[in-house]
Formats: structure tokens, sequence, C-alpha cells
């Protein structure tokens, strides 16, 4: 049976407003795009721990003009807002701490890694360790909704970790390609309802190029 989605009405600053549009736009997605993917890749209580953002201040308001009702025309003040499409039962506080947390890493204010042996601690203020590695698939996942498949296929394994989401001089080993693999597909299988069969096709392609030259 189909999600029934709503569109949910998010007061929130228009500084964060006007960050959330703009991101969404550089990454070809919408704002709800975003939203759901911080909510796919991290569990609830992660982003519920994160600070909301909140309403806007009393004098933070925009202005639009009434388009029906005997005021039709008329300029009104109101709070700035998002529009975010999403299934039924989401809370608004919720939205707007993964819409923070979105703009957080595409900012470099979130320090994402993942934890190994001899890995430094995390810097005093920074996020506690056990969210290091969720907030590595959170990066990993809003830079997969903007992928676009390579024209001539992979053919290199820095064209391979590209379509993967993962930086140039990157060395992941069999976990952690199953690992992104596994959350790519939930973005991008065709079965889904942000699928592409080209896209589904060149992950495929490059998780076999890296597979096949893994110890090189």
């Amino acid at each position: 049976m189909p999600s029934i989605k709503k569109s949910y009405t998010v007061p929130c600053a228009s500084a964060f407003r006007d960050a959330a549009l703009a991101l969404a736009e550089r990454r070809g997605v919408n704002v709800g795009d975003l939203a759901r993917s911080v909510l796919l890749a991290l569990p609830a209580q992660v982003v519920r721990a994160y600070p909301d953002p909140g309403e806007p201040r009393p004098g933070d308001r925009e202005t639009v003009t009434l388009k029906s009702g005997p005021s039709q025309g008329r300029p009104w003040r109101r709070k700035p807002r998002l529009q975010v499409r999403m299934t039924e039962g989401c809370e608004v506080p919720m939205l707007r701490r993964a819409l923070a947390i979105a703009l957080a890493l595409d900012a470099g204010k979130v320090e994402v890694r993942l934890e190994g042996e001899g890995a430094a601690p995390p810097p005093r203020g920074g996020p506690p360790p056990e969210m290091i590695e969720e907030m590595e698939r959170l990066k990993a996942m809003v830079a997969a909704l903007a992928f676009d498949p390579l024209a001539d296929g992979v053919r290199s394994r820095a064209e391979a970790l590209h379509v993967l989401g993962f930086p140039p001089n990157a060395r992941p080993d069999r976990r952690e390609l199953n690992a992104r693999f596994r959350m790519m597909a939930t973005i991008h299988h065709p079965d889904g309802t942000y699928g592409s069969h080209d896209r589904m096709a060149q992950i495929n392609e490059a998780m076999d190029y890296l597979r096949r030259h893994l110890s090189s």
C-alpha cells in the first residue's frame, strides 16, 4: 500500500529557510528530500537530540499577497516557513532538526569520520563517538540525492568512488562498501519512489569495479 504524503508547514527563521532552499537547489532536490535523507540515515533519537533551530523571532516576517478570500490581493505579513512534503506522522520540530543537520554537514560545521584504530577523539563540542558513523552515512545520503550517472560508465577507481559518494582517496573495506550499497539502494532502486534504472545500474557497476580491485 503506498505511503500517504502530506505537506507540512515548517515555521523557521528566514535565514534558515533561505539556506535550506539554496542547499536543495544545489543538490537538485527539494527540501523534503533533504529532510527525508536525514531521517532515513539517522536513528530518530539522534535527530531528536540535535538542537532545534526553532521558530522565527517576533520581528522576522515575510510579506505575501493573499490569493483568495475577501482579502485577495492584499499583502499579509507572516512567519517565514518551508513547505516540506513527507509521509504522515512527522513532527515539525523533527523536520527542522533534520534540515539543520543537513545544513551543518554541508557547511562543514560537523566533522564526519569513521572511528577506527588510532583515530583521534572528536574535537571538544563535536558529535559524540556513537554518532560519527551515522553522520558519515548521512553525508553520503545527502550527496547521493544529487548523484548523476557518468555518461561513459565507470572506468576507474576514482569514478567508482565518486558514484558511491566516497572521497577520491578513500580506501573502503568490504564492510563499508556493502553498507554504502545498501544505503544507496534504498534511494535509487527502481522499485522505490525515487528509483532510477540508470542510477542503480551505475551503482552496481561501481560496486563491481571496487570489489574486483579491493586490494589494489
